[in-house]
Order: structure tokens, then sequence, then C-alpha cells
């Protein structure tokens, strides 16, 4: 069994993700964010950095790599569920390493730009400014200049492997299809502007839907952790090749 330090791996994935200079929240805290002694020889990636995710990676990787980390309220005690996840992976011995927006921007990993060329989206433009950066992605709905709605719901939700919300907006037959996967709704006036047909996304507030209708965008809602798994999934091939370390995908849905 290989053994990779742990500083290999790490320092690799911010190159390639760019964690040092990309645009996140404040609280995203991209890269490292537990250390361990060892070398890694198996990692686990997963979409959250929930308990229910770190008690099955701790008891097989010595590296868990996740979308959504652990800080994301900022100074905290440790105390309740945030001292069990840190206890956990420093009794086990794992490390922790999160990106955020990172993941969700890479033209080739990224969870949006995975998630458009799954739904035969082409032409590929950068999408869904945060920070000075897009996010997302858009493009035409595949070979024909138009596509039914309908049509491209039904792909999504082949894709996904659940049931698409749709906040109805846009016409029946779409030309334009942009891809902010996770809480992506919040680019509606962006996709607006750029006279988008459809926007496919995780998650939509109540505000959203009288947007969508006012704006002229159908919005797709295809699950949040649904439209989120594919970065961390392309991740994993990336490191089992580079390094030749054995991974593995650990589910943990939500259902929302």
């Amino acid at each position: 069994m290989r053994e990779i330090p742990l500083e290999e791996v790490a320092s690799f994935l911010d190159d390639v993700f760019e964690v040092s200079s990309a645009p996140d929240y404040p609280n995203a805290l991209n890269g490292l964010q537990v250390e361990a002694d060892g070398p890694i020889r198996r990692f686990a990636v997963a979409v959250d950095a929930s308990e229910a995710v770190i008690g099955a990676a701790s008891q097989w990787a010595d590296l868990l790599i996740v979308h959504h980390g652990l800080f994301w309220s900022g100074l905290q005690p440790l105390t309740g569920p945030h001292f069990r996840r840190v206890r956990a992976l420093i009794e086990s011995g794992t490390a922790l390493y999160s990106v955020h927006l990172p993941l969700d921007s890479h033209p080739e990993l990224g969870n949006c730009a995975v998630l458009a060329r799954a739904l035969g989206v082409t032409s590929l433009e950068p999408f869904g400014e945060y920070g000075g950066a897009p996010v997302g992605w858009r493009g035409t709905p595949g070979d024909a200049a138009r596509q039914p709605l309908e049509a491209l719901t039904r792909r999504l939700g082949d894709v996904l492997g659940g049931e698409v919300m749709t906040l109805a907006g846009g016409p029946e037959e779409v030309g334009s299809v942009a891809v902010v996967t996770g809480a992506g709704a919040s680019t509606l006036a962006e996709a607006a502007r750029l006279g988008i047909d459809a926007l496919v996304t995780g998650e939509a507030q109540h505000h959203h839907a009288i947007e969508a209708a006012e704006l002229g965008v159908t919005v797709l809602l295809g699950g949040h952790y649904a439209t989120e798994t594919w970065g961390v999934r392309k991740v994993a091939g990336l490191l089992e090749e580079r390094f030749g370390i054995e991974g593995r995908f650990v589910d943990s849905p939500t259902g929302l």
C-alpha cells in the first residue's frame, strides 16, 4: 500500500484549486482544516463534514476531503456536535481538507461544469459571479438550437436520480441554460440579464419563485446535496490517478 505525505496531497489540491487566491465566503477556510500526523494511504470524499460522514470515513481513511467544511459559523466553542466532529478526526488520526467555491467553479472537476456536461450542455462559458469570479457555467442545451423544457427537466431528474422542482418563468423551448449547483438561485438576476431561459441549481427560497416568474427565467431545483456530489467524486478519481492511493465516496444525503 502506497504512503503519501499529507503535505504533498494537500499542496497538490491547493494548486489544482488555487485556494490561496479564489474568492469564497469568509468562513469557508478552504484547504487543510484538520491536520494529522501519519501518511495518507487511503482517503474518502464527501459533500459534508457531518458527524455521520466523519464517523464513517475515520474508520477507514487517513484523509477526508469535503465540499462543506467545519467552520461555517465562524469562531465558536468546541462543544456539542462541533466538538464531536473535531474529536473524531483527531482521535482517529484522520485529516480533513475542505474546498468550497473553488470546487464549484473548476472547469474540469467542478460541480457545475461536471453536472452541465452530464446534462448535455455545450459551448460552456463562465457564469454566476461571486467576489469578482464566476462560480458556474452557461451554454446551450445540446446539439439542437432549442430543447423542450420538459426534456431538460426529465434529463436532470434522470441524471440526479430524483425529483426536480420547477419554478416557472421562462419559455417552454429552452435555448440557453445556466448551471450553479447548491444554492445557486441567487444568480437569477444575472441569468435574466444574459437572456438565459433556464437556471439549474439545487435549492431556492420563497422569493426566488416570485423572481423567476417576474424575470422570465425558469429555475430547475434538483436538490442541494444531489447537485454537489459531482466535484468530490471527480477529485477522488484525480487523486487515485495522481498518487495511486485508494479513495471512497461517503454518501450521506440530506434529502434537500
